[in-house]
C-alpha cells in the first residue's frame, strides 16, 4: 500500500489498494457511516481516488507497448485447427537419379515410414534410368502430403494421399512435341564450323552437315566466304520448351557460284539407316566419297611438286589431307581389302579394291582399324584406320590415291558415279516427308 510518509512510493499497482473488506453483519453499514464521517477519512478519499486513476492509466500504457512483458496468467488450452487446414510446406530440388529420393526426404525432416514408402514407389515407377530428376515435395511437418518426380521429358510419377490417408502412386506420361528449327547464314573467312555455329547450328550437327555434302562438294576447295548455307534440325521439347535428347539434322542446303544442292534426310522402308536425297528422290551417295577423312584440309594436291623430303620435283600421285593424329579415316566406297600393313615409305598402308574395278589407297596411317585385313569386306563410310605420320612423312596427314585401270588419277577430278533413285512405289511417302519440311521452312522464313 502506498504510504505518504515513504520516501519513495511503490510502482506495483497491486500495493496501491487495500484488500477487499471481509463480509460483515447487518450492523456494519452504521459503523461504516460513522467512520466515513470522520475528518481523517474525508481527507484521504481524494488522494486514493487520484492514485487509482493514475494506476489505471499506467496499466493501459503498459498494455499498449508492443514489447511489454505480459502479465503472468494461467495457461489456457488452444483449440486444434479443423481437419484439413494443416499448414503445408513445399520443397523443390533437382536430383541426379531416383536413388537419391529417400535421403532427400529424410533431409527434409519427413518421417522414416513416409520417406521409405514414397521412395520405393517412385523408384518402381521411374526405374533405374540415370539422368536429372525434378523432385517437388509437399509436407505437413514430418508427414508427407504429396511428391512429384519428373524427368526432363515430363514423364515421371506423382505420389499423394488417398481418401483414407494412404500414399498411392500414379505414373505421368512423357509430354514431348516435335520442333523443327531452320537457320541460314553465309560462310565467313575462317571456317565452315565457325560460320555454322555463329548462324545458330548446333555444334554437334556441323559434322553431319559437312558429311551430307561429302559426295558433292570438296569442303576445302569448292566452298569459300560468301557462300550461303541453310540447316534444318529436328528435336523433341518438353512442356517448358526445353530440348530433350539429341537434335537430328533433316535438311541441308549449300549454294556456291558453281552449284547449289538441297538435301533431305529420309529413311527408306526396310533399310537400316537414313540417307540424303535431293528433292527428286535421288540419293546423294556416290560410288566413292570425295573426302575419306573427317574435318581435314587439303595440304597437297595431285600432280608434279617439289618433294618436301627428297628435295626434287616428283609426281604426287594422290591428295594429302592434313588432320590431327588419330582422326578417323573411312573407306571411300564398298570394297574388299587387298593389303593392310606396314610398307616402307608408305608407312601403315591399306589398299581397297572396289566393286566397279577401281582401287583406293590410304597411306601413313597412325593405326589400322581392327578387322581390316586382306580379304575382309568393308562398306562405304566404315572406319579403316586413323590419321598418322608413319613412313616417309613430315607430319600427320592422309595420302589418298584413286587408281582406275591400274593408273593413278586425281581424286578430286573424277566423276564418282550417280546415286540410286527412290522407286515409284516409295516416292509418295518421300514426297510427303519432303513437303512437310518445306512447309516448315516457309513458315519460319
Amino acid at each position: 500500500m502506498y504510504n505518504r510518509d515513504d520516501p519513495e512510493p511503490s510502482f506495483d499497482p497491486r500495493s496501491w489498494a487495500a484488500p477487499a473488506p471481509a463480509p460483515v453483519a447487518s450492523a456494519a453499514p452504521a459503523r461504516a457511516t460513522a467512520t466515513d464521517a470522520s475528518p481523517r477519512a474525508g481527507s484521504r478519499r481524494p488522494t486514493i481516488l487520484a492514485l487509482a486513476i493514475a494506476a489505471a492509466g499506467a496499466i493501459a500504457a503498459l498494455a499498449a507497448r508492443p514489447d511489454a512483458p505480459s502479465t503472468p496468467a494461467q495457461p489456457t488450452a488452444i483449440e486444434a485447427p479443423p481437419r484439413g487446414t494443416a499448414t503445408f510446406d513445399e520443397r523443390v530440388l533437382n536430383l541426379p537419379a531416383p536413388g537419391q529420393i529417400a535421403a532427400s526426404l529424410r533431409a527434409f525432416g519427413i518421417a522414416e515410414g513416409d520417406a521409405s514408402a514414397a521412395a520405393g514407389m517412385a523408384s518402381q515407377a521411374l526405374g533405374d534410368a540415370p539422368g536429372p530428376l525434378r523432385l517437388a515435395v509437399t509436407m505437413a511437418g514430418p508427414r508427407l502430403h504429396a511428391l512429384t518426380a519428373t524427368h526432363p521429358n515430363g514423364g515421371g510419377v506423382v505420389i499423394e494421399r488417398d481418401a483414407g490417408g494412404a500414399l498411392v502412386a500414379k505414373s505421368i506420361a512423357a509430354k514431348l512435341v516435335r520442333r523443327l528449327t531452320f537457320v541460314r547464314g553465309e560462310l565467313d573467312g575462317e571456317s565452315f564450323y565457325s560460320s555454322a555455329v555463329a548462324a545458330g547450328v548446333r555444334d554437334v550437327l556441323v559434322g553431319a552437315f559437312a558429311n551430307a555434302f561429302r559426295y558433292d562438294f570438296d569442303m576445302q576447295r569448292e566452298v569459300s566466304a560468301g557462300d550461303v548455307f541453310e540447316a534444318g534440325f529436328e528435336e523433341r521439347v518438353n512442356a517448358d520448351g526445353e530440348p530433350v535428347g539429341p537434335a537430328t539434322l533433316v535438311y541441308a542446303f549449300l549454294s556456291t557460284p558453281a552449284k547449289t544442292r538441297a538435301l533431305y534426310r529420309y529413311q527408306l522402308p526396310g533399310t537400316d539407316e537414313a540417307e540424303w536425297f535431293d528433292s527428286g528422290g535421288r540419293s546423294s551417295r556416290r560410288s566413292l566419297m570425295r573426302t575419306p577423312v573427317e574435318a581435314a584440309r587439303i595440304s597437297s594436291g595431285f600432280g608434279m611438286r617439289g618433294h618436301p623430303i627428297l628435295g626434287f620435283r616428283k609426281m604426287h600421285r594422290g591428295t594429302d589431307f592434313a588432320a590431327p593424329t588419330g582422326t578417323p579415316i573411312f573407306a571411300a566406297g564398298d570394297a574388299t581389302v587387298t593389303f593392310a600393313g606396314m610398307k616402307g615409305a608408305n608407312g601403315n598402308f591399306v589398299r581397297l579394291h572396289h566393286d566397279n574395278g577401281w582401287d583406293t589407297l590410304y597411306l601413313h596411317m597412325n593405326a589400322i582399324a581392327g578387322g581390316i585385313a586382306p580379304g575382309a569386306r568393308v562398306m562405304q563410310g566404315m572406319q579403316i584406320g586413323e590419321v598418322g605420320t608413319t613412313g616417309r612423312s613430315t607430319g600427320p596427314h592422309l595420302h589418298y590415291e584413286v587408281h582406275i585401270d591400274g593408273a593413278p588419277v586425281d581424286p578430286q577430278s573424277i566423276e564418282t558415279g550417280g546415286g540410286r533413285t527412290i522407286s515409284s512405289n516409295a516416292m509418295a511417302a518421300f514426297r510427303k516427308a519432303r513437303d512437310a519440311i518445306d512447309a516448315e521452312r516457309a513458315a519460319n522464313s
